[in-house]
């Protein structure tokens, strides 16, 4: 199965100075590897925001571009404002982004890897699935 990749995950992986033995990190290299890695557009652009220097931007644009986007429609924006509504309803808060994710990763039958506890909340109200990383070999 195809793993959604949350920019959590991106921004620890490439960071210059990450902390020693990062989970995700190790697992996102594994996916990647086996071509498994997803993208959306708007993860792209939580991880291409905030860079300081445009050759760092560029050069981090450019090896993004290995990944291309899903197709994101409509569709998606609306079960994203659903699941919105839902977890509002249950007490548990978040973002437009947040929600887009699990939207586009219920429609392309993803799992979600990410390292923000937030999504682990979200898990127990909608129809999304948390990728485990593998354990260490």
């Amino acid at each position: 199965m195809n793993v959604l990749v949350d920019s959590s995950v991106w921004s620890l992986a490439l960071r210059r100075h990450r902390p020693p033995d990062v989970p995700a990190v190790d697992e996102l290299r594994e996916l990647v590897r086996e071509s498994r890695a997803r993208l959306i557009g708007p993860i792209r652009q939580e991880i291409l925001s905030g860079i300081r220097a445009p050759e760092d931007f560029s050069r981090l644009r450019e090896r993004l571009q290995a990944f291309p986007d899903l197709p994101l429609g409509a569709e998606d924006f609306e079960r994203a404002a659903e699941f919105f509504n839902a977890c509002r309803r249950a007490g548990v808060q978040g973002s437009n982004t947040d929600f887009l994710v699990c939207a586009a990763a219920e429609r392309h039958a993803l799992s979600i890897l990410t390292t923000d506890g937030d999504f682990a909340r979200y898990a127990r109200h909608l129809p999304v699935r948390l990728h485990e990383c593998r354990p260490k070999q």
